[in-house]
């Protein structure tokens, strides 16, 4: 028996503070997202606490009548407390060296274990069909666990929403982009 992750970036957002809210076309988006699922039986709702990725997922749960469940380790990776002027070019430097660490952030690989565990724990759980409501960084490199061709390029061409789905089936993941 396959079980089904639905991994969604959060739709458009006023900013990137974990309280930033969704804008007048993201809340749309989101409903246009719920419509999207309308067809796909969903069993469990998982997010960050990120007020973005919250309502993003809100209609959805409220229309299938689920409850949604925070997790802090879907929130964004931290690439720094310190102002980056050039964070660009040192977010684009963490995905070529996974190990690469700025003040008071995480590394690539750091990020990346705590989403996966996060995956991990729900392909194991009861749950056959799950919503991650994430983080377009963060996302990146949960793709990039199963597929090491996603890379810093990949992740400039994510859009808000943007959907993937990670199936795992006699203990092989495969990955599907299927709303862009």
């Amino acid at each position: 028996m396959a079980k089904h992750i639905y991994v969604i970036r959060h739709c458009e957002a006023k900013g990137q503070s974990p309280d930033a809210s969704l804008t007048e076309q993201g809340f749309q988006q989101a409903e246009v997202l719920t419509e999207f699922f309308a067809d796909k039986k969903i069993d469990r709702i998982i997010t960050s606490p990120f007020l973005r990725a919250i309502q993003t997922i809100e209609p959805l749960s409220k229309r299938e009548n689920i409850n949604v469940e925070i997790d802090e380790r879907l929130s964004e990776r931290i690439l720094s407390t310190s102002d980056l002027p050039d964070w660009y070019e040192k977010l684009r430097a963490t995905f070529t060296d996974m190990e690469l660490k700025f003040e008071g952030g995480e590394s690539s690989n750091e990020a990346m274990e705590r989403i996966v565990n996060v995956v991990e724990e729900t392909f194991k759980s009861e749950s056959e069909h799950t919503i991650i409501a994430s983080h377009g960084n963060i996302m990146t490199l949960l793709l990039k666990n199963y597929n090491s061709d996603v890379d810093f390029q990949f992740w400039t061409r994510l859009s808000n929403p943007d959907v993937f789905q990670l199936s795992v089936k006699d203990h092989e993941v495969t990955l599907e982009r299927i709303w862009e």
